[in-house]
């Protein structure tokens, strides 16, 4: 068979599979105009809830300022090259080392993105005679990073500390024939559910297996812990978190991540991540423009409280309407409705043509078949008026997806 005769017969995949009449609308849609809550969409604008602008500092006075001067003064090339062999600055390092402090580790390794940053921190941690172990809703990054291991992996219930012990005394049965070790790897805050991953209980089982702990913290850096270290710092388990992930692309608006852990080990993936061995080091101005928004970030705490006031004020009103929200309990916020993927279009579609709301929508396969999950991103930039109008315009779609009004739009 050629190649492309596969890829013909199914076109698009399981994801994009509905895209002759999805693109451009439903996926990879056009969000126009200024970083904000209320952006242009289809030439309406819209109540957006769906960029990951947690701070709002997308488009801070501060932030504009530092990235366009640092444009100015170094250009979009500079430095050239990779790191290790003539792209590193005192910029670069200085960055590394103020976040380092921030989430209580001896070193970090700035990444250029965070997707390509995971698979390889994986790669280089485990050979084939090490067991990972990880949560059955890791982000795609993880799974992908997972893929590559040549040796043994299992997978536990998602925050499930029962089925997590369980896959350690498999792994630990394989250890002891192998010599390895075991990496256990799960998220601080779970980016579909908003759930925060069981870090207090997980590192309370390090002393009885043996194991070392990497936290994708995504969502939970910036956002998370009395001064928003992460989830490791709202749980008070820092120092027994091994290793740990975060990036740039959520609380601090920009591009790029960074892991951190003991010295020796940062020494370690500094030489020996393939993804930054072999790529350009991040761009001058982006770095300078992270290091302004990684100030803000900490001398501005007032935008953190301004997140979760609006995250609380939101999701309590969604509860009072009657909503599913899940087991949710940071600010990243799903609703989960019932119905098919044609009325999560229909319903999806009034909210965007009749209610002027946009937020992502999320179906099968990412979620079971039989629900629609609406996904809300709140920001420190959202008013309280933005919550109400939402909360008014979801209770008018549910009462017509609860009386049949999609299902009839659809047949007709």
């Amino acid at each position: 068979m050629d190649l492309f005769d596969k890829i013909n017969k199914n076109v698009g995949g399981p994801i994009g599979q509905h895209q002759k009449w999805s693109h451009g609308y439903f996926s990879f849609p056009k969000l126009e105009g200024e970083i904000a809550p209320h952006m242009q969409f289809n030439g309406k604008t819209h109540l957006v809830w769906s960029l990951n602008n947690y701070l709002g500092l997308a488009n801070h006075p501060e932030v504009r300022e530092a990235d366009a001067k640092a444009a100015a003064d170094y250009g979009m090339a500079y430095p050239m090259g990779a790191r290790m062999m003539s792209g590193n600055t005192k910029h670069h390092e200085e960055l590394e080392n103020d976040l380092a402090k921030f989430v209580g580790k001896e070193a970090a390794f700035l990444l250029n993105y965070g997707y390509q940053g995971m698979v390889s921190i994986i790669d280089a941690l485990v050979d084939r005679n090490d067991v990972i172990v990880y949560d059955a809703e890791s982000h795609a990054c993880i799974i992908d990073g997972v893929r590559l291991h040549m040796g043994k992996r299992f997978v536990y219930k998602h925050n499930h500390v029962d089925s997590f012990e369980k896959q350690l005394q498999r792994a630990e049965r394989i250890t002891m024939q192998t010599g390895g070790g075991i990496l256990v790897i799960t998220e601080g805050v779970f980016g579909m559910s908003g759930a925060q991953g069981k870090l207090k209980e997980i590192v309370a089982l390090k002393d009885r297996y043996k194991f070392r702990i990497l936290v994708d913290d995504a969502h939970g850096f910036g956002t998370m812990g009395k001064t928003g270290a992460g989830t490791h710092e709202a749980q008070d388990c820092v120092e027994e978190i091994d290793i740990f992930f975060g990036t740039f692309a959520k609380s601090m608006a920009g591009i790029g991540a960074f892991v951190a852990a003991d010295s020796q080990i940062i020494s370690y993936l500094r030489y020996n991540m393939r993804s930054q061995t072999f790529a350009k080091a991040l761009p001058m101005p982006m770095v300078i423009g992270l290091k302004k928004r990684f100030e803000l970030l900490k001398s501005k705490p007032e935008l953190r409280e301004k997140l979760w006031t609006v995250a609380t004020t939101l999701q309590k009103g969604l509860v009072e309407h009657g909503f599913d929200i899940g087991v949710t309990n940071s600010m990243v916020t799903p609703v989960f409705l019932k119905g098919d993927l044609m009325e999560a279009t229909s319903l999806t579609r009034d909210l965007r043509e009749n209610h002027d709301i946009f937020c992502s929508i999320v179906v099968y396969p990412v979620i079971p078949k039989g629900l629609i999950m609406l996904r809300l991103i709140p920001t420190a930039l959202h008013t309280l008026d933005d919550v109400h109008k939402t909360l008014t315009a979801f209770a008018a779609v549910a009462a017509k997806l609860t009386d049949g009004h999609y299902k009839e739009a659809i047949a007709s």
